[in-house]
């Protein structure tokens, strides 16, 4: 009687438990349905417009071009984790790294009178001088699928690949040339050396620029090589100057000479028409002359009479001499005016001996 008392009781006590377990179970169900929408739905992705997803299955890629395994903005649906890992890497965004391999290791530090390896970098030139190089690499992901496995360690990638191509560059060029106008073959030569490596080495990245921030000799040997840049600063400035000053006064001398050879050609032009004019002229006067020289001379004579009649300044009429002494003719006084003075003043002429008549200027 007293076990079945008990079992009675224990059976009264455990009935409300009975029916919640009861209750909850006939409803666990929808409980489940819930909890696997849910999960199914934890590998919906939402992927930026400056993003490109790649999707990892069991730790593989999944896809068998690049082009199936990029995906680019918007809903990305996958398998939910631990089966499929989404990986969203910023294609677009631009990665710098500073790169001092080949100068001091610790920023701020910046040497003595020696070098001491332990802390500073440096690289040989050609002619087998000492330069420290600090760079800055600018660069961004173009592959997502190379660029996820190797994850950071891409920029250790990065990082020894361009100390390798500014190392072998600098190794091409002498001193003088690196630290004046070949910076910019430097950084072409090394950029170019470091995307290939990038590329054989599949990290993933594209190297859009070098900026070389730092490139000096060793501080030992500072003041010398600023003196040398001094003096070649100094040369090509001069150099330039020179090459202004002949562009400026070529011109000018060329237009000069192109000036003064015409006017010679104009002159010579001018003096050969003149002379052909004059001797066309006596020409014609030797050919009238011998036609007819009396008519000829008289002509002459008249012609210079007037010209000297013209261009004189003052002209007197001579009287005759007195009574007893006489001459035959006609006498004229012709006063030439000097140049930039006065007309000269009349002069009364000495009695002059009875000159010879002029030939057919008797009674004139």
């Amino acid at each position: 009687m007293r076990r079945t008392g008990a079992q009675a009781e224990l059976t009264r006590l455990a009935a409300p438990l009975v029916r919640v377990l009861d209750g909850v179970w006939r409803r666990m169900h929808w409980w489940i349905a819930v909890m696997a929408l849910f999960y199914a739905g934890s590998g919906i992705s939402v992927i930026r417009s400056d993003e490109v997803a790649v999707v990892l299955r069991f730790g593989r890629l999944v896809g068998e071009s690049p082009a199936l395994r990029e995906h680019g903005p918007g809903l990305l649906f996958a398998l939910p984790k631990p089966i499929d890992q989404v990986v969203r890497v910023q294609t677009k965004r631009v990665r710098e790294l500073e790169i001092r391999t080949l100068a001091s290791t610790e920023a701020g530090w910046e040497g003595g009178q020696t070098l001491d390896p332990l802390h500073v970098g440096y690289a040989l030139s050609g002619d087998q001088n000492i330069v420290h190089v600090v760079a800055v690499a600018r660069y961004r992901v173009r592959d997502p699928a190379d660029f996820v496995f190797y994850g950071a360690d891409a920029e250790t990638i990065l990082r020894v690949e361009v100390t390798a191509a500014l190392m072998r560059s600098v190794g091409e060029m002498g001193v003088d040339r690196i630290l004046a106008e070949g910076r910019k073959d430097l950084i072409a030569s090394a950029a170019r050396r470091a995307q290939v490596a990038l590329d054989a080495a599949h990290a993933g990245l594209e190297l859009l620029s070098i900026e070389l921030t730092s490139l000096r000799p060793p501080t030992a040997l500072s003041r010398d090589f600023e003196e040398v840049q001094s003096a070649y600063i100094g040369a090509e400035t001069r150099k330039e100057q020179a090459q202004a000053a002949a562009q400026e006064i070529l011109p000018r001398a060329h237009a000069e000479a192109d000036a003064a050879v015409q006017r010679a050609r104009g002159d010579a032009a001018a003096a050969l028409a003149i002379a052909r004019g004059d001797a066309a002229a006596f020409v014609a006067l030797a050919r009238e002359y011998r036609a007819n020289p009396v008519v000829a001379h008289e002509r002459l004579y008249r012609d210079a009479v007037e010209r000297a009649l013209g261009s004189a300044a003052q002209l007197r009429w001579v009287p005759p001499p007195p009574a007893g002494r006489h001459y035959e003719g006609l006498r004229l006084v012709v006063t030439p005016e000097a140049a930039g003075e006065g007309p000269a003043p009349p002069q009364a002429p000495a009695s002059p001996p009875s000159p010879e008549p002029m030939p057919g200027r008797e009674n004139e």
